[in-house]
């Protein structure tokens, strides 16, 4: 798979925790849906890098999450 880079835009974006996670979950990870991409930060380190996703890759991710395996395209 080719990598893309491309300007994401994090510094305003609304972050959420899974609402599975509890109220005092300090070991979470958070996700925000910008135009575009997908960001994914660990809540530990707000100001620390995040990951990027492409929104394809992102859904797929979750599927394979969710299904418990492998998900192939």
């Amino acid at each position: 798979m080719a990598t893309k880079e491309f300007p994401v835009d994090l510094m305003h974006a609304t972050w959420f925790k899974s609402s599975k996670s509890g109220p005092n979950c300090d070991n979470c990870v958070e996700v925000a849906y910008v135009p575009g991409a997908v960001g994914v930060r660990d809540s530990k380190d707000k100001t620390g890098p995040a990951l990027v996703f492409a929104p394809g890759d992102w859904h797929a991710f979750v599927a394979g999450a969710r299904s418990g395996g492998l998900v192939r395209g």
